[in-house]
């Protein structure tokens, strides 16, 4: 069976698996449906089981080529699923050292995307739900560094359709308004 491969973006806090939990119970009602992979799940449970890493939070510290090592197993497992493929991840990762593309050329080359969807809110709203979030280890950002990784991730989605053809598409993700960006999101994947 041939399916659409999508991948799903936004920068850490702005919510994209809750949206994309909520747009997949939506097209589940009509039928349709998709695998959900989360593209740093792969890399974490190699990075784990080689005892690299102790927590998820860890994997944006580690050396460039482990990551791109990781990347590789992960892209290269992905690619294999057929069907409908929902791939949740990070359009770049911010490190001690710059933005790194959380989707290089290798990865996109094995996972060929038809669309990259981009999830994003205002800065300030991205800020109020990291602080609130007792579950992760975050850095400490304020909305101005917030809005520049989104800036960059829409320009590094821009370049991962130069090189796959596929198109981007951005859901807003507001504070209470879950339902509309559930519904913009199944839009896109139908």
């Amino acid at each position: 069976m041939v399916g659409k491969k999508v991948i799903i973006t936004g920068v850490p806090g702005v919510g994209k698996t809750t949206v994309v939990n909520e747009a997949l119970k939506k097209l589940k009602q009509e039928g349709i449906e998709y695998q959900a992979i989360n593209f740093g799940t792969f890399m974490f449970d190699v990075a784990k089981t080689e005892n690299i890493v102790q927590d998820r939070d860890q994997m944006r510290t580690m050396d460039r080529t482990v990551q791109k090592r990781l990347q590789q197993h992960a892209a290269q497992a992905i690619a294999k699923i057929s069907g409908n493929v929902l791939i949740d991840t990070h359009a770049s990762v911010k490190t001690l050292k710059g933005y790194l593309p959380g989707l290089p050329e290798w990865v996109l080359r094995e996972i060929m995307p038809d669309l990259i969807v981009l999830v994003e809110t205002d800065d300030d709203q991205i800020l109020i739900r990291r602080l609130s979030d007792e579950t992760r280890s975050r850095d400490k950002e304020g909305s101005k560094v917030i809005g520049e990784h989104q800036q960059f991730n829409r320009a590094i989605a821009a370049s991962y359709a130069m090189l796959t053809g596929c198109t981007i598409k951005i859901v807003t993700n507001a504070d209470f308004l879950l339902d509309r960006a559930a519904d913009d999101m199944a839009a896109v994947l139908r």
